[in-house]
């Protein structure tokens, strides 16, 4: 059984809560849980303490059991000074795709053709 720490969302429409709780990989979301380690809640402050709540004891036995956290779960258990965290980096992100190509190439004949003309 391959366990996952990770949010189980709660609140209302629009109102966001979050439980992290130690779940079985393959039960839904909101579904059916393990242990209940913390809470997350998006609506408060960056700043505040309440905005991220979360028992280490348990996070880290846990963590020693094998349980694997999701990304949002880990930046918390990074902040927290439990694990550490990779740094990501996506080099292709930044690149334009076929069509944004394709338009720029458009613009680009479209401006050379008057300079052209001029000379």
């Amino acid at each position: 059984m391959s366990l996952k720490i990770r949010l189980t969302r709660g609140g209302a429409k629009k109102r966001p809560y979050y439980r992290i709780v130690v779940a079985d990989a393959r039960s839904p979301r909101d579904g059916r849980f393990i242990e209940k380690i913390g809470s997350y809640d998006p609506m408060k402050a960056k700043d505040s303490a309440e905005r991220v709540v979360l028992d280490l004891e348990k996070a880290k036995d846990w963590l020693a059991k094998g349980a694997q956290p999701t990304d949002r779960v880990l930046r918390f258990l990074d902040a927290a000074g439990l694990t550490k965290r990779p740094a990501r980096n996506n080099p292709n992100k930044a690149v334009p795709g076929e069509k944004a190509k394709e338009r720029a190439e458009k613009k680009a004949a479209k401006s050379a053709a008057p300079a052209e003309a001029e000379a």
